[in-house]
């Protein structure tokens, strides 16, 4: 019998971080990861590791999965990224099948070479208009546009200069491409600055690129990107904002916060990723001049040695765009708006706390990585699907549930959902009471 199956969870499955085994020790590259193998077995065994988890029957608003035992679970799903709930629209499902039926499913090339495809060019042509912007460059994942445009625009002497809270695409592709990587408090502009100020009083000849998000998915909260660009022109620096969350599902013309805050064609460089709303994989960069686009083309490693997005995968993107520019998708955002302010609205009403503004994620407060893991591992098997989110990604006890709402979440998905979270969270703090009484005891004898 497993420890999971018999309520027995052990203290060390309640601690320690994946930061712990970030740099291993030992000459033997191999053996070193046993370290961590054994404490994620440990949780694993325990069932207080949420990872690795496969859904059955794709990403829908109730969904059968399965964890990387095998186990299987079904419940209401809050944590797949399908905001506008278009993986499974009907015309994106015919039009991935008319594709595949003339063109195959595979690109076969890189974009630099002959992968690209007359729907990938007329995607690339869509996303410049959509974004006001003059030319698009198409990546195989949003991950590989955030690191690419920046390994492929900065060279070792540039600086980057970003949000503390940029995704780990942009902090590993400011890594890879220069030694002088700075962090701006989360939000902060004058911050930002101060620090471009410092780096143009020693340095007026080499390149900086400022660094943002349009939506911050952990903690839902955006920047004030007009007086980010303004300090960008200030001092010579090049901005980019990653618009990978907002973009298609927020704002009513679905153009995000660079189109709410009257951004559209503003912005020096704008990626983002058509995982979460567009109901495929990929990513892009919408630069302005045809220069740069040529010269990511060729110097982002990315674009120019992976192989070009499907056909499929660029004609659904484009199918997608053509929904969520009319009545359906302006229904689908205020479907989805609806359903974020009734799972906030119910959180509160439960005493549950969440982060940030409204949008498609809402991330609920847990605090202690250890009374998280305890949640999370009564949810499954009370019907709920959410992930849990801790640190390194999260600070140290901020601990978190990201639930992604969907266009077609229903209200009672909803009620549901907030039900278990607040019986799985209460369940879980009777039981780390229990756990510390041995120790109180002890104290005071």
């Amino acid at each position: 019998m497993s420890n999971a199956s018999n309520g027995f969870v052990p203290d060390e499955a309640l601690k320690g971080s994946m930061r712990d085994f970030r740099v291993p020790g030992g000459a033997d590259l191999l053996q070193r990861t046993e370290s961590f193998f054994r404490w994620q077995n440990l949780r694993r065994e325990s069932g207080v590791w949420p990872f690795s988890r496969a859904t059955e029957d794709g990403p829908g608003t109730i969904c059968q999965a399965q964890d990387d035992r095998g186990i299987k679970m079904r419940g209401v799903n809050f944590a797949s990224q399908d905001y506008l709930s278009m993986s499974a629209h009907p015309a994106i499902k015919a039009t991935a099948i008319e594709v595949i039926e003339r063109c195959g499913v595979h690109s076969a090339g890189s974009p630099a070479l002959v992968g690209n495809t007359s729907y990938s060019v007329a995607l690339e042509r869509r996303i410049a208009d959509f974004l006001k912007m003059e030319e698009v460059v198409l990546f195989p994942t949003g991950w590989a546009a955030g690191f690419g445009i920046i390994k492929g625009l900065v060279r070792s002497a540039d600086h980057v200069v970003m949000d503390m809270l940029s995704h780990a695409c942009l902090q590993e592709g400011a890594h890879a491409a220069t030694h002088n990587v700075y962090q701006f408090r989360h939000l902060d502009n004058d911050y930002c600055r101060r620090l471009l100020a410092k780096i143009r009083a020693k340095d007026t000849e080499n390149g900086i690129l400022v660094v943002t998000e349009g939506l911050f998915s952990m903690d839902s909260d955006t920047p004030d990107l007009v007086g980010l660009q303004e300090i960008c022109h200030e001092y010579n620096a090049t901005l980019v904002v990653d618009v990978a969350h907002d973009m298609g599902c927020l704002g009513e013309d679905g153009r995000g916060h660079i189109g709410l805050q009257n951004m559209l064609g503003k912005i020096d460089i704008v990626m983002g990723s058509f995982s979460k709303t567009f109901a495929s994989n990929g990513g892009f960069v919408a630069c302005r001049s045809r220069a740069v686009k040529e010269y990511l083309r060729f110097y982002s490693s990315p674009a120019t040695f992976s192989n070009a997005l499907s056909p499929m995968q660029a004609a659904t993107v484009l199918k997608a765009f053509e929904i969520l520019e009319t009545e359906e998708g302006n229904a689908r955002r205020e479907a989805m708006m609806r359903n974020v302010l009734k799972l906030r609205q119910a959180l509160t009403d439960a005493g549950l706390d969440y982060y940030g503004e409204p949008s498609a994620i809402v991330c609920v407060k847990m605090g202690t990585e250890g009374l998280a893991r305890l949640v999370g591992r009564r949810l499954p098997e009370m019907g709920l699907l959410a992930n849990l989110v801790e640190f390194p990604a999260v600070p140290k006890g901020a601990a978190r549930f990201r639930m992604q709402v969907m266009a077609n979440h229903t209200d009672d998905n909803i009620r549901d959902a907030v039900a278990i979270l607040k019986a799985a969270k209460d369940e879980a703090e009777d039981e780390l009471m229990e756990r510390d009484q041995p120790i109180l005891q002890r104290a005071v004898a």
